[in-house]
């Protein structure tokens, strides 16, 4: 635990980590638009069969044509579906023109055959220029794809929360947050230049890869190098910049209509995050835990120096630094896998609690942010606004973490999500306002849980196998964002079925949230061994207050007893006649 006192020595929250925490949350503006970016680049536009035929027939004259419009037109090669709107998926067989006089009747045109849209798809291009749908007709019987193209994007960010977590544990933060960069821009770029489907897959995959990369190690490196009072803050400041990032997508998804120049906008910039990761310093906790302790005091001495701590940082010598983390540097001589997140029983009870927790979090939150088109308002708007609810959510997060504490926040914040979920199964779908409101309301919980959650889960795990836990925490988050779209299509059995599951799963993730331990102004745990011991801590203190409260009640037994005998004697003191024995008789 010495490191704490070490970072107070030389400026605890300075010069040095204000500056250092803003370029780490600088790439968070454009995280949002990666992983939100379907919504734009995957948005379905309003389509029909494209009409094979427009040639006028020859007896046209004995129909009524004059006044009427495009839409008018349509009706002779298009059928009305059930909102009365030019059907999708169908066109006639051949040109009923009967249909397009005025006086026509939607009974002249049942029992009429129909086709599939054997000549492709007609699409309008005034709300979107081009989409991956309207590129490669993903609609129909191929509107499956779309759901797909985002599930292989989050199958992608998984797969990097498993390589990125422990390769940073093993090669530092540093290193792999530079490649992660540099993935991120490079292969976000090629995906704007895919040639086709298959290959738009894969470079999302590999992108989505970088996306997990950057925000676990981004993470590590902001919370180990700030003092343990300032985490709070710090954690969901940073998280503001991927709030801010919803908004920025709407404003750049509304000026570039275009999927390809869109997703090249939100990647390329990358490049420039690249350049300037090459000056933050290496975790200086993981290099003692590595045998670095030179390295490390290097990096401190700089930090002291940004910091206007020149003196105090000449001080601290490698004896000095290997005497504050003795414990830490013997606890690195041993190999952490994944099986050490559930090998004792402290980590084991934070690893399954944490599991559903992030799980549950991502998968409501993603299938409430990743079908906007459902709220039959501009989807631009909508973004907007589920971007900017997220700024009262983590204000008062950010106020209950640090007064009520992490365990209370992170429960509440998920009771409330499924409960908005679940009350807008209820709510007419006419009443558009009222569900989008609920929507709108329960997103916030959920923003405001994942802020909890990045912040908790750095705290409950030490530092030997903290992105080990990291990497974890975010695989069971990319698991359930995974599942989330493919929830949505529950809707064509029962259109309530999806809330259900949503604001179900948030609720059980309340429940285990509350059994996890609180981290409120505790320093950060080093080894699975500090967490043991707070463990058995945190035992003993419920230990004595169990005692506690028992004793008032032994008091007033005790109290209660006293007084029976003060009148018992009081009775016999009144009464000068002995007792009669019992071999009298009455």
């Amino acid at each position: 635990m010495g490191f704490a006192d070490l970072l107070d020595n030389i400026g605890g929250l300075g010069r040095f980590q204000l500056i250092h925490v803003a370029l780490l949350s600088i790439p968070s503006l454009l995280m949002a638009s990666h992983n939100l970016l379907q919504n734009f680049s995957a948005a379905v536009p309003k389509h029909h069969c494209q009409v094979a035929n427009r040639t006028w027939p020859a007896d046209s004259q004995n129909f009524s044509l004059s006044g009427l419009g495009e839409q008018d037109y349509l009706h002779a090669f298009i059928p009305l579906g059930k909102d009365l709107k030019p059907a999708k998926c169908q066109r006639y067989t051949e040109a009923q023109w009967q249909l397009v006089s005025h006086n026509s009747s939607l009974d002249n045109a049942t029992g009429l055959e129909t086709e599939p849209c054997l000549d492709g798809w007609t699409y309008d291009k005034q709300e979107f220029t081009s989409t991956i749908v309207s590129e490669w007709d993903l609609v129909c019987s191929q509107r499956s794809l779309k759901q797909m193209s985002q599930t292989v994007y989050m199958g992608g960010v998984l797969t990097g929360a498993v390589i990125f977590g422990g390769l940073s544990d093993k090669f530092g933060r540093r290193a792999v947050l530079i490649w992660s960069y540099f993935q991120l821009a490079a292969l976000g770029t090629c995906t704007a230049f895919s040639p086709s489907y298959i290959a738009f897959c894969v470079f999302s995959f590999l992108t989505g890869m970088a996306v997990s990369g950057v925000i676990l190690n981004a993470v590590s490196l902001k919370m180990e190098w700030i003092p343990t009072k300032s985490r709070t803050i710090m954690g969901t400041l940073s998280s503001f910049c991927f709030t801010i990032g919803q908004m920025v997508l709407a404003g750049t998804a509304y000026c570039i209509r275009d999927w390809r120049m869109l997703q090249l906008t939100v990647s390329a910039p990358f490049f420039i995050c690249f350049l300037y990761s090459w000056w933050f310093p290496e975790s200086a906790r993981w290099l003692v835990l590595n045998n670095k302790s030179d390295e490390a005091l290097k990096q401190i001495k700089r930090v002291a120096t940004i910091n206007r701590k020149h003196a105090e940082g000449e001080k601290i010598t490698p004896e000095t630094l290997k005497f504050h983390m003795h414990k830490e540097i013997l606890s690195s001589k041993t190999m952490y896998t994944a099986l050490d997140l559930v090998r004792t029983p402290g980590m084991r009870h934070i690893t399954i609690c944490l599991m559903v927790v992030w799980f549950s979090t991502s998968f409501a939150y993603y299938g409430l942010a990743m079908d906007l088109q459902k709220f039959g308002v501009s989807i631009y708007l909508i973004q907007v606004i589920f971007g900017a609810v997220d700024f009262p959510a983590k204000f008062l997060s950010t106020a209950s973490m640090s007064f009520l504490g992490r365990r209370v926040t992170q429960g509440m914040c998920l009771l409330i999500s499924g409960a908005m979920i679940l009350a807008n199964i209820f709510v007419p779908s006419d009443m558009q306002t009222m569900r989008t409101s609920l929507a709108v309301l329960g997103k916030g919980c959920l923003s405001s849980s994942f802020t909890c959650v990045y912040l908790y889960t750095g705290e409950l795990y030490p530092t030997v196998i903290r992105q080990t836990g990291m990497g974890f925490g975010s695989m069971m988050a990319r698991v359930g964002s995974m599942a989330a779209p493919a929830v949505l299509m529950l809707d064509e059995f029962l259109p309530a079925l999806p809330g259900m599951v949503y604001g179900a799963a948030a609720i059980i993730a309340a429940v285990f949230a509350f059994f996890l331990p609180e981290m409120l102004d505790i320093p950060l745990p080093d080894t699975i061994e500090d967490v043991e011991q707070q463990r058995g801590k945190r035992k003993e203190i419920l230990d004595k207050k169990a005692e506690k409260e028992m004793l008032p009640l032994q008091e007033v037994k005790e109290k209660s007893e006293v007084k029976e005998l003060k009148v018992l004697a009081v009775k016999t003191t009144s009464d000068p006649r002995p007792p009669p024995s019992k071999s009298e008789p009455n």
